[in-house]
């Protein structure tokens, strides 16, 4: 995660940087990421998560991931309860504020199934800036008056050279695969993002391979009528997957907004039996689909409506 800047030049070298079609589907993409990868999952919280392709990656049976995040929701219980992952690394980790802390996020972390580390917002975006900016690692003030900081691993406190302050230098954190939803891209995965980006440039740049999914693809002419809005550049991408939807029952700025009856009725699946309702749940949702557009089947015409026309409202206003 933290590599040598000799090795992330000879990683920057050998990758093809040519202008070439990359579309293919989420069987595709998903055979790019090996199991035992660190992932790089952009968005935050309820927000362009890319949850078609956690949807694709828990089908395709990744085992002994490493998720990283800025701020983690049930994609992370998702990721857990599918044995997809076993480390979860973000600044933040429930299902969201009305819905409390994550049950299944306690219950595998309590009984030492799996790991959740977690930074302050900061610093997480901090490991991703060092990562693009390809140093290894970047100084900063926040958490030095925190315990979270006892916590962490190889966390170091200097003394700054030019001022004698204290400082905390946090590690880059190069993932090996970054999956990314975005409002638009062309087939070579020049990327537009409506709306906050996140810490998905910096988390393009840090990872070793992109995968783009898209709620549409546009033509390359589209993409240069408005280049200022292209976040992502064609040279970091490896893979463009075209899904509609692609981050329910989460939201994607401008298209959709979150799913609030789907979510409710999770949380309450949720609630009695955590490991046991998640268990329903995948069956339902990730393992009987026999494809994205099945999932959105059962998820359901007026939601997946209602939330477009509130997402479209907002934006047009």
């Amino acid at each position: 995660m933290n590599l040598p800047y000799d090795e992330l030049c000879r990683r920057t070298r050998e990758r093809d940087r040519s202008l070439k079609e990359k579309v293919m589907s989420l069987e595709e993409a998903a055979a790019l990421v090996p199991d035992g990868a660190v992932v790089g999952i952009g968005g935050s919280t309820l927000s362009r998560t890319p949850m078609a392709m956690v949807w694709a990656l828990i089908r395709a049976g990744k085992r002994d991931l490493v998720c990283a995040r800025s701020i983690s929701s049930s994609e992370g219980e998702l990721l857990f309860a599918s044995g997809a992952c076993r480390h979860l690394i973000t600044s933040w980790f429930s299902l969201g504020i009305v819905w409390g802390v994550s049950r299944i996020m306690r219950a595998y972390t309590e009984s030492g199934r799996a790991r959740f580390e977690e930074w302050s917002h900061l610093a997480i975006g901090m490991r991703f800036r060092a990562a693009a900016m390809g140093v290894p690692f970047l100084p900063m003030r926040s958490m030095l008056g925190s315990d979270v900081l006892a916590r962490l691993p190889d966390m170091r406190v200097i003394d700054c050279p030019f001022t004698g302050e204290k400082l905390l230098l946090v590690p880059a954190l190069n993932p090996d695969v970054a999956l990314i939803h975005v409002q638009r891209c062309d087939a070579y995965g020049n990327a537009q993002i409506d709306g906050l980006p996140f810490m998905d440039p910096d988390l393009a740049l840090a990872a070793n391979r992109v995968i783009l999914t898209t709620e549409r693809i546009v033509s390359n002419d589209q993409i240069r009528r408005q280049p200022d809005r292209t976040k992502i550049p064609f040279f970091a991408v490896d893979a463009v997957v075209e899904v509609p939807f692609g981050c329910v029952p989460h939201e994607c700025y401008g298209a959709y907004e979150p799913l609030f009856g789907h979510l409710d009725n999770y949380a309450a699946q949720l609630r009695g039996d955590p490991e046991a309702g998640m268990r329903d749940y995948l069956a339902h949702y990730f393992e009987r689909p026999g494809s994205w557009t099945d999932y959105l089947d059962r998820i359901g015409l007026a939601e997946l409506l209602d939330a477009a026309r509130r997402g479209q409202s907002i934006y047009d206003d």
